[in-house]
């Protein structure tokens, strides 16, 4: 098999991605110490031996027609998995999916064998975040080799499970790619159930008229979306492997168990796309009651607006009145000899009786147009 292309050198650091050179590396591989989590030959549905390595696990093989291998390695360098390839024959593209990950949820195959990629899922509730872990399933003929990037799922909870139940790990590696399968799918469920609490307190947010909702509407969105990227290709995923049933030799039973999962793959999927629609009408809800609270508090200030101006009428008018006499008195208060009204016998009077005719004048001026 050829040798996969290096895409870390001298640690974990990626340095080219993995179109760029079919080479083989250039530096010289560290000594093979896999980060195998449990190395397990199982025989008729009972564990019968644990090898040291995969190298003794593919002897134990070689040596023991009708056993079934089950490796479980989490976080590998990719030197590793380059030395599982070259043990197990794996197919350098599926090697090349696992050790540059970030793939999307699919099945492969290649030859006799199955290449599947699943994203597992966590709820962390105080961040509001859904935590994905990617996980790496190569299921040959009498082996199944799991990858895991992260600590979802609880692969040593499948193993004991499987163990527990000798008839279904002796149907063999389709079985165990069943359990793994359903222990990813069981894991969605607290995550469903935690999306649903906070799209209802956002809910509450919502009609309540918290300001902060959008941007939280906006963030849970990010992550509903996320979350049905991973869980969408599964049913249909599912579906084909149940499909390739008598060609791969899955029994009733299995099958049986195959469609229960793609039930539950199915019940969560609508439960994830009906999330990302409710966010939707929250958002437009929101949006909705914002416009109506703005659209309220302009009345508000219009009005406001409308009382002040008919204070400063008001006020204008009886300062408008009020200027009248002020101007007359002034006038007649200056001191000019050659005003002949000063010195007139009736000229007080005159005063008094035009500015009191003024104010008279402006007043029933300002009330016909209703400034008073």
């Amino acid at each position: 098999m050829a040798r996969v292309r290096s895409l870390r050198r001298g640690g974990d650091a990626r340095e080219e991605p993995p179109e760029h050179s079919m080479d083989p590396r250039a530096t010289e591989e560290p000594p093979y110490q896999p980060t195998v989590i449990d190395n397990a030959i199982y025989r008729d549905g009972e564990r019968v031996d644990n090898p040291g390595s995969l190298a003794d696990a593919f002897e134990r093989l070689k040596d023991m027609p009708g056993s079934m291998a089950w490796i479980g390695l989490y976080r590998p360098k990719e030197w590793e998995l380059v030395k599982l390839g070259e043990e197990f024959k794996l197919h350098e593209l599926a090697l090349e999916d696992a050790i540059v990950g970030s793939q999307r949820p699919k099945a492969d195959r290649y030859g006799d064998t199955l290449f599947v990629v699943l994203r597992a899922a966590r709820y962390l509730d105080e961040a509001e975040e859904v935590a994905f872990g990617e996980l790496h399933v190569f299921v040959g003929p009498d082996f199944v080799i799991t990858v895991r990037h992260a600590e979802a799922p609880d692969l040593q909870g499948v193993r004991k499970r499987m163990e527990s139940d000798p008839d279904l790990l002796r149907q063999g590696p389709q079985a165990v790619l069943y359990a793994i399968v359903d222990a990813v799918v069981d894991g969605y469920a607290p995550v469903v159930a935690g999306l649903q609490k906070d799209i209802e307190e956002i809910e509450a947010q919502v009609f309540s008229g918290d300001p902060s909702v959008s941007r939280r509407v906006y963030e849970l969105s990010g992550e509903v979306i996320e979350f049905q990227r991973a869980t969408a290709p599964l049913v249909g995923m599912i579906h084909g492997f149940i499909a390739g049933a008598p060609k791969y030799g899955l029994n009733d039973e299995l099958q049986s168990y195959l469609r229960d999962v793609a039930d539950h793959a199915i019940t969560v999927s609508e439960r994830v796309s009906s999330f990302r629609q409710m966010l939707q009408n929250i958002l437009v809800v929101n949006s909705t009651l914002v416009t109506q609270a703005q659209n309220a508090e302009m009345a508000r200030m219009t009005e406001a607006s409308i009382q002040q101006g008919e204070e400063v009428k008001k006020i204008s008018a009886w300062a408008a009145i009020l200027f009248a006499p002020t101007l007359v008195g002034t006038i007649y208060g200056m001191n000019f000899d050659f005003m002949p009204e000063t010195h007139w016998a009736f000229g007080y009077p005159f005063a008094i009786v035009l500015m009191a005719a003024v104010c008279l004048v402006l007043y029933m001026v300002f009330k016909r147009r209703d400034w008073l």
